[in-house]
């Protein structure tokens, strides 16, 4: 993790500008499909994995289990 430079494991997905400069990206973990929400707005933001209905992680579905 520290010391040596990897590739990139996330990558931007989706990318979205709301109401009063809200900056909403959809977040791509290449290792294991997984989608993560994340919300900008001034100083503040946050960010979580995006879940079914069942509380399961959300895939990207073209993403290929290993």
């Amino acid at each position: 993790m520290f010391g040596k430079k990897e590739e990139n494991r996330f990558e931007l997905w989706k990318q979205e500008v709301t109401f009063g400069n809200i900056l909403t990206d959809v977040i791509k973990d290449k290792e294991t499909g997984v989608l993560y929400i994340s919300k900008q707005s001034g100083r503040g933001g946050g960010m979580t994995v995006l879940v079914d209905r069942e509380g399961k992680p959300l895939l990207d579905l073209s993403h290929e289990e290993r």
